[in-house]
C-alpha cells in the first residue's frame, strides 16, 4: 500500500516535467528566429563583444619584440592590404590605431553579421564580400563588387584589411582573392598576427578559432610585405599565394613564440 502511494506521485510528476521542458521549447523556437533578426539585439551583443576584445587589450601587455601599426617601417608600405588568418583575428580592431582609417571585408553570412558590427564600434568600415576565392578568375558578384570597394579604398590612402584563407576550405591556406587585390591595386600585402598568452583555442572548430583571455601578455607580429605584378600571369599568382601562405604562417608562429617564451 505504502509502495503504491509512494509511487503514483512520481509517475505523475515526470510527464508534467516533461511537459514544461516541451513548452519552453516551443517557446525558445518561437522567439529565436525573431531574436537573430532584431537589429538591437544584433547591436547590443556586437557592443558587448567589442567591450570584451577592448578589455583584453587593456590586460594584456604587449611583449617586447612586437611590432607596432603606428610608425616603424610599417607605414612606408601604407596604405596596404592587412592579411589575417580566420580565427586568428579577432583582436585586430582593439589593436588597429585609432583616427587611422581601416575598411575591412566581412563574409556575407548571417554569421558574419556581427562581426560587422562589432567592426562598426572601432569606427571600421566593413565590406560584404567573400574574397578568398580558390579560383580567382571566377569570383561571385558579391566578392567582386567587394574587391572593387576595397581597389578603390587603397586609392585614397586607406588600408584594408582581408582573411586570407577560405571560410570551410583549407584552413591558413591562403586563397586567390587576396592575391588578386594586390595585383589590381598595386598595393602590397602585409601579414599580421595579433595573439595573447592565455587564449582558449575551440579545437572543434574547422580554423581553431582562438579566443584571447584577459590578464596575460600580447604580441603583433608583421611580416615583410608582399607586392605583385600588375602582369602577373596564373602561375604567378599561385606562387604569391604560396608566398603569403608561408610568411603568415611564420609571423603567427612568431605571436605565438613570444607571447609563450618563458619570463
Amino acid at each position: 500500500m505504502e509502495h503504491d502511494l509512494a509511487k503514483g506521485p512520481a509517475s505523475d510528476a515526470a510527464p508534467a516535467g516533461r511537459r514544461r521542458s516541451r513548452t519552453t521549447k516551443a517557446f525558445w523556437r518561437k522567439i529565436r528566429q525573431p531574436l537573430a533578426q532584431s537589429r538591437f539585439v544584433k547591436n547590443a551583443i556586437a557592443s558587448l563583444f567589442a567591450q570584451f576584445v577592448r578589455f583584453v587589450r587593456l590586460t594584456n601587455r604587449v611583449v617586447e619584440g612586437s611590432a607596432r601599426f603606428s610608425g616603424g617601417a610599417y607605414t612606408e608600405f601604407e596604405p596596404g592590404i592587412i592579411v589575417l588568418w580566420h580565427g586568428q583575428h579577432l583582436l585586430t580592431p582593439a589593436y588597429y590605431p585609432k583616427r587611422k582609417p581601416l575598411v575591412a571585408m566581412v563574409s556575407r553570412s548571417a554569421d558574419a553579421e556581427l562581426n560587422a558590427l562589432m567592426l562598426e564600434k572601432f569606427g571600421i568600415e566593413a565590406v560584404r564580400g567573400s574574397g578568398g576565392r580558390e579560383n580567382a578568375r571566377h569570383l561571385d558578384k558579391g566578392g567582386a563588387k567587394a574587391l572593387i570597394a576595397l581597389k578603390k579604398s587603397l586609392a585614397v590612402g586607406k588600408n584594408v584589411a582581408m582573411i586570407a584563407d577560405i571560410p570551410h576550405g583549407t584552413p591558413r591556406d591562403a586563397g586567390l582573392g587576396i592575391v588578386l587585390l594586390a595585383r589590381l591595386s598595386g598595393r602590397p600585402l602585409v601579414p599580421v598576427a595579433i595573439t595573447t598568452s592565455r587564449r582558449k583555442v575551440l579545437e572543434k572548430s574547422w580554423d581553431k578559432t582562438t579566443i584571447n583571455l584577459p590578464f596575460g601578455r600580447s604580441s603583433i607580429v608583421i611580416g615583410p610585405p608582399i607586392f605583385v605584378a600588375a602582369g602577373a600571369d596564373d602561375a604567378e599568382m599561385e606562387r604569391k599565394r604560396q608566398e603569403v601562405t608561408v610568411a603568415l604562417n611564420a609571423a603567427t608562429d612568431e605571436a605565438y613564440r613570444l607571447v609563450d617564451a618563458p619570463r
